[in-house]
């Protein structure tokens, strides 16, 4: 078996084995890092970077690592926090995921970054449910402005900007068509308790102490 074979493998484990840890604490706590890592390497792109007004005028974001990859069959998988923003600042993370299985002749796989800006009460509200939520679907999203330029007069033209980053570069690819459901077993791992999404994003699951702080108020 040669190396590109070991590292999918593992990485595809990792996506289907959540309960793991990994490095110091539960698997939550490292979402919960990741997720703080991906916002800071999207601001490390100056040129490809989500303004900052977009950031300012959020309502909420989310947060994924998607993986595809296979032979023949190929299998994506994908996980990570929401959150929002509400009277006291921002919630502590609700933890979502994402899957599915395709036909397709694709060897070797790929992970690509998601961060997606929820710029209406309806985005956060349809993530708070534990349903599905369905990207362009009632649900409108676009690929969301970026660079210096776009900064001034920025105007939300969709319910959810997305923004990817695959293999260290902006990807600009979309999560059009996706399903993201609620992962109520990292819920419950991470509060000790049967919290709901909505309870979550309103912030009656508090402020985590190692929630990130992904943006200013």
């Amino acid at each position: 078996m040669n190396k590109s074979s070991i590292v999918l493998i593992t990485t595809l484990l990792a996506l289907a084995v959540p309960a793991v840890s990994l490095q110091a604490g539960t698997r939550e706590d490292w979402e919960v890092q990741q997720a703080n890592a991906i916002m800071q390497r999207f601001k490390a792109m100056p040129e490809k970077s989500i303004p900052k007004r977009v950031l300012r005028d959020a309502r909420g974001l989310a947060i994924l690592t998607v993986t595809k990859g296979g032979f023949i069959w190929s299998v994506k998988g994908g996980h990570g926090i929401v959150i929002a923003r509400n009277k006291n600042g921002w919630s502590g993370p609700a933890f979502i995921r994402t899957g599915g299985v395709g036909f397709g002749a694709q060897i070797g796989g790929e992970v690509t970054e998601y961060v997606l800006v929820l710029n209406t009460p309806e985005a956060v509200r349809a993530f708070s449910q534990n349903a599905n939520v369905e990207l362009g679907g009632a649900l409108s999203a676009a690929a969301g402005p970026v660079g210096r330029d776009a900064e001034a007069g920025v105007m939300p033209k969709a319910a959810v900007y997305t923004y990817s980053r695959s293999q260290g570069l902006f990807a600009g690819a979309s999560l059009e068509g996706s399903v993201i459901t609620a992962n109520k077993k990292a819920n419950k791992n991470y509060y000790h308790s049967n919290i709901t999404p909505g309870q979550i994003l309103a912030g009656q699951g508090g402020h985590h102490s190692s929630g990130p702080m992904l943006t200013s108020r």
